[in-house]
């Protein structure tokens, strides 16, 4: 498939969430451990403790605590935005092997790497997907939010998959220096993701349950 240009970093990390402000939860005692954040930067810490890369989800979404606060919807496309622009840079990475092989002598790493393009690039199709989605999102609590974010965690659960398969070609392929680039990279970059979607998760079960809440009164 074809892949676009990777986007610019300074787009994904800053214009995506100063440029399309969307609807989001009560961020006030917004609590993902039992314990009150104290300000923007605990906050992002308690919330990464629910991911499985909890250092690495603080040292990616630290740097825009001021933009995040205490938001859990900002906090959530804001790992989007970081996991997009890892998987697009991964996707460009691959490309550019790919053609180097394609006029080498082994076609196992050449059919490996076209394959783990796909894959990569049907994941950044897919997290961006999910990000346009964020960017979208009607209020918290209603049925059309519930959908929206239902969209995202199938997206975010589809690009990890996709990563995730990029590298089984490799298997075939011997041990050498570009297949440990590749490997390495892609298991980065599923972190990332997989981060991502942890804490579109923790939103969304936040705003299932004050749609649940409504219902009750």
């Amino acid at each position: 498939m074809n892949i676009k240009h990777p986007l610019s970093p300074l787009f994904l990390t800053f214009l995506f969430f100063y440029l399309h402000p969307i609807p989001t939860l009560c961020s006030v005692n917004y609590d993902a451990n039992t314990t009150t954040p104290s300000n923007a930067t605990d906050f992002i810490r308690i919330s990464c403790s629910a991911t499985l890369y909890p250092d690495l989800c603080f040292a990616s979404l630290s740097g825009y605590a001021n933009a995040i606060q205490q938001d859990p919807a900002r906090l959530a496309r804001t790992a989007i935005g970081v996991s997009l622009s890892r998987a697009s840079h991964m996707a460009a990475f691959v490309s550019n092997l790919s053609r180097e092989a394609d006029y080498g002598a082994d076609p196992r790493a050449s059919s490996a790497l076209h394959d783990c393009f796909s894959n990569m690039g049907d994941a950044v199709d897919e997290i961006r997907g999910s990000l346009n989605e964020m960017r979208r999102l009607v209020n918290p609590g209603s049925e059309s939010f519930r959908f929206q974010m239902g969209n995202v965690q199938t997206w975010m659960s589809a690009a990890l998959t996709d990563e995730e398969t990029c590298t089984d070609g490799f298997e075939d392929v011997g041990d050498g220096p570009m297949k440990t680039a590749v490997c390495e990279r892609a298991a980065n970059v599923k972190k990332f993701t997989s981060n991502a979607l942890a804490l579109a998760n923790s939103y969304a079960e936040k705003g299932t349950h004050k749609l649940l809440n409504e219902k009750n009164v």
